[in-house]
């Protein structure tokens, strides 16, 4: 092969994952609270809101209390932070080698005239982990309050409307993948959206924690410097006005334990909606649903009859991504030797990947579900075509029959397997083999009535739940 000269695409700015690339219109939402700009955006005011707090209280003895003026700019600090201050950090970090210290040198450059006189409070018993932890609770709370509950709550509302319009559509069931008891195609679907929300509740209910309590997790500078003042009422006052939980025992780090139940949490609802791609995929697959509504793309390269169901196989992958990120992020954060080691530094950097491969695949199960027309013509004839799975209706009857002192039945199970096992049977053969049970005549009646269109039990009540969880047990925000 002869060699050709590449030009290199490293100098276009393109990016290296799908997350900055072909996804980024999908999770841009995510940039604001999970980037590497918003990390340090939130570092900044932690620090802001410490120096605020210690001066408000009268943490340290000399020091004066910010004016309304005061507090206002340097919240406006916050406010304003933008692509100029990122590039600003960067170069201070350059010189730091140290993120953190390099936020602690950007905010005392900004406080000259009246503020000059409180410069050495900026970080003041800070250790790097203090303003960290914060940060991190700060930006994962609201990553998943603003944008990622709201998503997901959207998914699942999504997947109720859809069981309640379709909670009388018969089915043919497969357990195993083989003919079953009918059911109803919104009632698997209202079992699906159960499980969805149970999972969202659980995200709506996390706790966030943070400290404040130095480089082992003792207070000793803060003791040092100050004996005379309260510091865990200091620190636990400052962690609850972030609106975060206040953490009272921990080494240099905040334990992370938070976090791991968070990400086991978003997981989990990873993997149902993943269940949920693989269903719907399969009723794709046996024609119980056509893709027709807002499908004008290309299904197939060659096969112009196609309509792939892509939304659902790319959601899939995208879950697997999330679930791998989710499971490594929590399984390592719970672990730091001894009283602090960096592996979480590195590893949390990961929590906006997690996030976002997750929110893609919420996007693309809504588009999916979207483009949906049931087909009742389809699950029709499978229904018509598999009258043996009647079997289960008809032995459990002549048993019922039999212990209410009926004749003896004789065998109801082995009687419907001999009938039906292997078997094609037709609505004509179940009604002649139900008239010669011997069976009260109202059984006899409601057996020959029934067919496997309406054989689906409480099916369609069993929607109901839905609609009484939203109201008894709603999906709030944290």
């Amino acid at each position: 092969m002869e060699h050709v000269t590449l030009t290199p695409l490293a100098d276009a700015g393109l990016a290296l994952g799908a997350l900055d690339g072909r996804y980024r219109p999908t999770v841009a939402p995510l940039v604001e609270h999970l980037s590497e700009a918003a990390l340090n955006r939130e570092r900044v005011r932690v620090e802001v809101e410490w120096l605020i707090h210690l001066t408000t209280v009268g943490a340290v003895p000399g020091a004066r209390a910010l004016t309304p003026d005061e507090q206002a700019a340097l919240r406006g600090v916050v406010a304003g932070f933008g692509p100029d201050d990122v590039a600003e950090l960067a170069t201070i970090e350059r010189e730091t080698v140290h993120d953190v210290k390099a936020v602690e040198y950007y905010l005392k450059r900004r406080m000259t005239g009246s503020l000059a006189d409180l410069t050495e409070l900026v970080h003041f018993c800070c250790t790097s982990e203090d303003v960290n932890n914060l940060s991190y609770a700060l930006m994962v709370r609201g990553a998943v309050g603003e944008v990622w509950l709201p998503a997901a709550t959207a998914l699942v509302d999504d997947v109720v409307a859809l069981a309640l319009e379709l909670r009388e559509v018969p089915m043919l069931a497969r357990t195993h993948g083989q003919p079953a008891t009918p059911t109803t195609l919104g009632k698997e679907l209202a079992v699906l959206a159960h499980r969805l929300r149970r999972q969202l509740a659980r995200v709506a209910a996390a706790e966030y924690l943070g400290k404040a309590n130095g480089a082992t997790g003792t207070y000793g500078a803060h003791v040092a410097a100050v004996p005379t003042t309260d510091w865990v009422a200091v620190s636990r006052s400052f962690v609850q006005g972030l609106g975060l939980t206040f953490n009272p025992l921990t080494t240099q780090i905040e334990s992370h334990d938070w976090q791991a139940e968070l990400y086991a949490d978003l997981a989990r609802f990873n993997r149902v909606l993943h269940n949920l791609c693989t269903d719907v995929w399969t009723y794709i697959s046996l024609g119980y649903f056509v893709q027709v509504r807002g499908q004008g793309s290309v299904g197939s390269s060659t096969m112009p009859h196609k309509v792939n169901p892509i939304r659902f196989e790319n959601a899939e992958a995208n879950l697997e991504v999330s679930s791998a990120l989710l499971d490594v992020l929590a399984s390592t954060l719970v672990t730091s030797r001894l009283q602090r080691d960096l592996t979480d530094s590195s590893m949390q950097r990961n929590i906006g990947p997690a996030f976002g491969h997750s929110l893609v695949a919420v996007d693309n199960v809504r588009r999916g579900m979207a483009g949906l027309d049931a087909a009742p013509a389809a699950m029709e004839r499978d229904l018509e075509a598999n009258w043996e799975v009647l079997g289960e209706a008809v032995q459990t009857a002549m048993r019922a029959a039999g212990i209410a002192g009926e004749p003896a039945m004789g065998e109801p199970y082995e009687r419907l397997k001999e009938l039906t096992r292997g078997r094609r049977v037709d609505g004509p053969g179940v009604r002649a083999f139900v008239a010669g049970l011997g069976l009260p005549a109202d059984v006899e009646a409601r057996l020959a009535a029934m067919t496997p269109a309406t054989y689906t039990g409480l099916a369609s009540r069993l929607v109901d739940e839905l609609v009484v969880e939203r109201v008894d047990e709603p999906v709030g925000e944290p």
